[in-house]
């Protein structure tokens, strides 16, 4: 089973690159399964039926999200209702949408489990914690299981990622909008990355126009985010499980940009 994890789609210039690169990438690399995170792909914060359904129609299977899950009051009118859309598990009990999703492919079951990190982030329950409770909830019920970790700090990715090695497939950290080059199997077979990047507009800061972020750092006051256009990156890894032992065998960053 060959799945591709994407990172954070970034606004329009982000949905137009996911729409026009995954299908090439699904057909070029034999992809079984797109998992994609959304979170900032409706203006750069928060979902949108518009932005969620051009996410679906570019290519993706299952779409996670993060801290700016609730940013669009448009996402109340569908979250309970979308299968394969999940948001951090670790929001308290009774929270709007679900923390996992079970994505049935030819005859395996694949988990997929969003949790969002604590340091410099909301304060939420502990992702620890919440991940031992959702690998006993899910226990028994799936063959293959992937974690999209929202987080902002190095540390607490590579804590989850050690943490978890062996007992589930894949851990991919979001949230930071840059790929970083450690894409690595950790010691007991799990596939890891700490940050997949982003699809977005590459000429930007973290997808926002860069005149406005270096305004923001030379004048510390507030100022209103603005996405950037033009051609965008595309960032992501391809992991392919090994069917004998339901474990990642390789793991394969991809980093793109769009022509002008």
């Amino acid at each position: 089973m060959r799945i591709m994890l994407v990172g954070d789609v970034v606004g329009r210039a982000g949905r137009r690159a996911f729409r026009t690169i995954t299908p090439r990438l699904r057909l070029e690399h034999r992809i079984d399964v797109v998992i994609v995170n959304g979170e900032n792909s409706a203006g750069g914060k928060g979902f949108t039926r518009k932005a969620l359904d051009e996410l679906y129609s570019g290519g993706a299977d299952i779409v996670t999200a993060g801290n700016h899950v609730w940013d669009k009051k448009d996402v109340f009118a569908f979250i309970d209702e979308e299968p394969f859309l999940v948001r951090p598990a670790n929001y308290p009990e009774g929270t709007p949408g679900k923390g996992y999703c079970i994505f049935p492919f030819k005859a395996a079951n694949i988990a997929v489990l969003n949790l969002s990190g604590r340091s410099f982030m909301p304060a939420l329950d502990c992702p620890f914690q919440k991940a031992d409770e959702l690998l006993g909830e899910i226990e028994g019920q799936v063959d293959v299981i992937v974690l999209d970790f929202h987080a902002e700090t190095t540390s607490e990715k590579l804590a989850m990622g050690h943490y978890l090695d062996g007992r589930v497939d894949i851990v991919v950290g979001t949230h930071t909008h840059v790929q970083t080059a450690d894409a690595q199997i950790l010691p007991r077979g799990t596939a890891y990355i700490t940050d997949l990047g982003m699809v977005g507009p590459y000429d930007s800061i973290l997808g926002v126009r860069t005149d406005i972020v270096i305004q923001k750092f030379r004048t510390g006051m507030p100022v209103r985010f603005e996405m950037a256009e033009g051609p965008s990156e595309y960032a992501a890894v391809i992991v392919d499980i090994d069917p004998s032992g339901s474990r990642a065998a390789t793991i394969e960053r991809i980093l793109l940009r769009e022509e002008s």
